[in-house]
């Protein structure tokens, strides 16, 4: 392909003066759109653990202060000294600061001795065995409920401004270990040729720089990503040295390692395996740089899988393996998809055979693919119910659907393959397209003839004029240049079956920008199994508490006008708060307006109570009483008196299940 000469005239429009077909443009607007849209409706990524208890329970009054308080997670958890605060009503910070692990994914925290009473607040902060944060917080009372002064902020663990930073670096790692792994793969094992084509060369190593970029950016933020929220504590060396030790610092730092080696792989595979020309020289070094590609890929693609979903859960041992290898099926097809898109606009030519070889190896990565991604929907999702009812299940389903199209235009890609391939055989494209550029040449055949018996007359150069001929010359080059370009436009175009490929494949590579996008979201979206079982182990312990509780108590004072039924109704009936309605009523259904009713509640087997409560006259025959605690769930003995007159009084009681 000719070099236009510097000074000659660029083509009109922005497209061309950057090199940008239309159809590359119309590529680069649909990846814009579609993250401009990711980007707006960004949230804060799901939490991937839950918790699941803790004690004291969330709302609980308890007669003395708990030695140290306990938290329980669906999952084991990172916990760090300071994960988890205890502030008193003041906000004033009454933990050791010394988390624990117990066991059986519980966590502790000691408190200190003498602490006053009211509402404590626990406040926690975590990171998921899958790398995500999580925060939360709760309070429990130590002998009666009271005012508090804690403000927790408004902002989610992982949300904000550094959130979004953190997600999009996430993206842009994906893509990035997409187009250096399919791209050097599309080279080496599909078009040896487009080592020595720049525009893949820049492709790769635009990869290679991405990733490389994401994953420093990754790096720095997940300290304020998993703890303050604040940009400044990405520069924060003590916090930095801390994110070192975590599992996922270590994969991080694992990932830059390895990107060394694949910066050396990169400049042999475009230097001196581009060079060779000794057909022996260059297949032995094919095959080096095989295993040694091949390994450092698995190696990029391991420190996702050690890191993330696949590193917990059930059968982490064989999820991890697994997990490398849909990552590099992803890349071989994606980044070889985008290899191809480049070569396709950009190169002067591309064989039939490598578009051929580069179906097979599609074809290939869809069966790993199909394979490791319905494992890895079993183990994530578990049941129908997940599949349909949770976020990770709908997006799996939408992932599903974006394959399925891909698959659908990457099946209409093959057949352009294959009618490029009768018509010209292993021969690049542009030569069947040449012959109709031939053809249609001809009829203009009487007008090239005479135009090249015109005669060339010499020219006398007179001295002096060498600067003269100098701008000619130039002239002249740039009006060659344009002309070679034009033509290879001509011959580009002038095959139907080559511009069909071009368009199908485009459209492949927007439709793979989307599933990118989405997979990127799925794997920050909490696995529907997991969801599932911290859900169930909260309807679980739900199960264990009764619900509001209603009570019936006849009563008869011995008094001509003193019988009755009083109709006690306790909401939510639980551990906690409540609130408590009685209503007293004559025989005959009517409000019976008596002068007191008094309410107490003891728990025998814990040597709890009575516990007294008077509650406020609010209408004929209705009382009522705001902040009924019960302290611990058991079966509670609830006793009523009710006064009828000056002297006439009966206590009546039952026995009800509460908590």
């Amino acid at each position: 392909m000719q070099t236009i000469a510097p000074g000659c005239g660029a083509r009109s429009g922005a497209a061309a003066r950057f090199g940008i077909p239309p159809g590359a443009g119309r590529l680069l607007l649909v990846v814009a759109v579609f993250l401009g849209a990711l980007l707006a409706t960004a949230a804060p990524v799901s939490a991937h653990a839950a918790l699941t208890g803790s004690d004291p329970k969330q709302g609980a009054v308890v007669d003395s202060a708990p030695a140290r308080v306990s938290l329980t997670f669906s999952e084991k958890v990172a916990m760090s000294d300071g994960s988890v605060r205890v502030l008193d009503p003041a906000g004033k910070r009454v933990d050791t600061g010394k988390t624990t692990d117990l066991g059986s994914n519980t966590y502790g925290v000691p408190l200190h001795k003498g602490l006053p009473d009211g509402t404590f607040t626990v406040a926690y902060q975590v990171v998921s065995a899958d790398s995500h944060p999580i925060s939360g917080a709760y309070t429990f009372s130590v002998g009666a409920p009271s005012d508090t002064k804690v403000a927790l902020p408004d902002e989610e663990v992982g949300g904000g401004v550094v959130g979004g930073l953190y997600g999009f670096a996430r993206y842009l790692s994906y893509a990035g270990f997409i187009l250096v792994v399919g791209g050097a793969a599309f080279v080496l094992g599909c078009w040896p040729r487009g080592a020595g084509v720049r525009p893949v060369q820049r492709l790769v190593v635009a990869g290679w720089v991405t990733l490389t970029a994401s994953t420093l950016v990754m790096l720095l933020l997940r300290a304020p990503y998993t703890g303050s929220g604040k940009i400044a504590d990405a520069f924060d060396m003590g916090k930095l040295g801390d994110v070192l030790q975590t599992k996922t610092g270590a994969a991080l730092v694992s990932r830059l390692l390895l990107l060394a080696a694949a910066a050396l792989f990169i400049a042999v595979l475009f230097g001196a395996y581009e060079k060779r020309t000794d057909p022996k020289e260059r297949k032995d070094l094919t095959f080096g740089l095989a295993i040694g590609g091949g390994v450092v890929a698995a190696g990029l693609g391991a420190t996702w899988a050690m890191a993330e979903h696949a590193s917990t859960g059930i059968q982490a041992g064989l999820a991890m393996p697994v997990d490398v290898v849909h990552l590099l099926a992803v890349a071989a097809w994606l980044g070889g998809l985008a290899a191809l898109v480049v070569a396709l606009y950009f190169a002067p030519s591309v064989e039939a055979g490598a578009v051929r070889r580069f179906s097979r190896v599609a074809f290939a990565s869809v069966v790993a693919l199909a394979a490791t991604g319905l494992y890895q929907s079993w183990r994530q999702v578990g049941s129908w119910s997940a599949l349909t009812g949770t976020r990770y299940g709908q997006l799996l389903l939408v992932k599903v659907a974006l394959v399925v199209v891909l698959v659908g235009i990457a099946w209409i890609s093959r057949r352009w393959t294959g009618r490029i391939i009768g018509q010209a055989g292993d021969l690049a494209p542009e030569a069947a397209a040449a012959a109709v550029v031939e053809k249609r040449a001809e009829k203009h055949a009487e007008k090239t003839t005479a135009a090249k018996r015109v005669e060339k007359k010499p020219v006398t150069v007179p001295a002096g004029a060498a600067g003269t001929d100098s701008k000619r010359s130039a002239q002249l080059a740039c009006q060659q240049a344009a002309m070679s370009t034009a033509r290879e436009k001509r011959i580009r175009d002038a095959d139907p079956n080559r511009s069909g490929l071009r368009r199908s494949v485009l459209a492949e590579a927007g439709v793979a920008v989307v599933l990118l996008a989405v997979t990127t979201v799925l794997t920050s979206t909490e696995p529907g199994r997991t969801e599932e079982e911290a859900a169930a182990s909260k309807t679980a312990a739900a199960a264990q508490r009764s619900g509001p509780l209603t009570l019936k108590f006849p009563f008869d004072t011995g008094s001509d006008d003193g019988k009755g039924t009083v109709q006690l109704d306790l909401d939510p009936g639980r551990t906690g708060s409540n609130e408590m309605h009685i209503f007293v009523k004559r025989p005959n259904g009517s409000a019976f307006d008596i002068p007191e009713v008094k309410v107490s509640f003891t728990l025998k087997s814990k040597d709890v109570g009575p516990l007294p409560v008077a509650p406020d006259h609010i209408a004929t025959g209705h009382w009522s009483a705001n902040g009924v605690q019960i302290p611990m769930a058991g079966k509670w003995k609830v006793a009523v008196t009710v006064r009828t007159s000056d002297i006439d009084q009966v206590t009546v009681n039952k026995n009800a299940q509460i908590g």
